[in-house]
């Protein structure tokens, strides 16, 4: 029998616990004990960064580290004159991609062309306002409707949306990354960005279904 190891735990900022765990050589991000993320589970990550990839942008926002597979994706799609920004609330994710997950994607926030902001994701698009970014991606909690954090919530708002725009250059495009299908979201963001598209995202290659969404929006 496979054993599973505890090997970090934290609370989140509304006090719920949360464990990195391993077993069988894959690494769990649990909350409350359930599944956030997985080392198993990574495509609908690498999907988004390959549609940010279709307008070839030059500098990236990535709301949430997570496991970094997204960054991952966006290195390997990206030039050297590319410019990605990484913005990860909890420095406990950090502190774990680097001590135990270094061998799966940990080291990427040593490149060169990465710059890691310790902090919300809304400071970052608030100080690019007038465009700086080609491209945000993120991958915030589990979307729309929370898990993790309720202050995520001004981002899939009128006003957070009306902000995450005025963060894009003109023909920049915004990636949202959701656990779930949002009808109103999708019809929210139709408001703000053109040529909306909620497109189904697998969790494995081989998946027989769709079981995440990716909110696709361009300035």
């Amino acid at each position: 029998m496979k054993v599973t190891t505890t090997l970090a735990r934290c609370s989140t900022p509304d006090g719920r616990p949360m464990l990195l765990q391993e077993h069988d050589g894959h690494y769990f991000l649990k909350v409350d004990g359930v599944t956030l993320m997985s080392t198993m589970a990574t495509a609908s990550e690498q999907q988004m960064a390959e549609l940010a990839g279709e307008i070839s942008p030059r500098r990236v926002l990535i709301g949430g580290m997570g496991f970094g597979f997204t960054l991952r994706r966006v290195l390997e799609l990206g030039t050297d004159e590319a410019e990605v920004t990484v913005a990860e609330l909890l420095p406990e994710i950090l502190d774990w991609n680097r001590e135990h997950l270094g061998a799966v994607n940990g080291s990427l926030m040593d490149d060169s062309r990465v710059h890691v902001h310790l902090g919300d994701v809304a400071e970052c698009i608030d100080r690019a306002a007038g465009g700086r970014f080609d491209a945000i991606l993120l991958d915030v909690d589990n979307g729309p409707d929370g898990l993790v954090d309720g202050g995520n919530d001004a981002l899939y708002g009128r006003k957070g949306l009306k902000r995450i725009k005025s963060a894009l250059a003109p023909g920049g495009r915004v990636i949202f990354w959701s656990a779930n299908r949002d009808r109103s979201f999708e019809r929210e963001m139709a408001k703000h960005f053109n040529g909306v598209r909620s497109i189904g995202a697998k969790a494995y290659p081989k998946a027989k279904r769709f079981s995440h969404t990716l909110f696709v929006g361009d300035r």
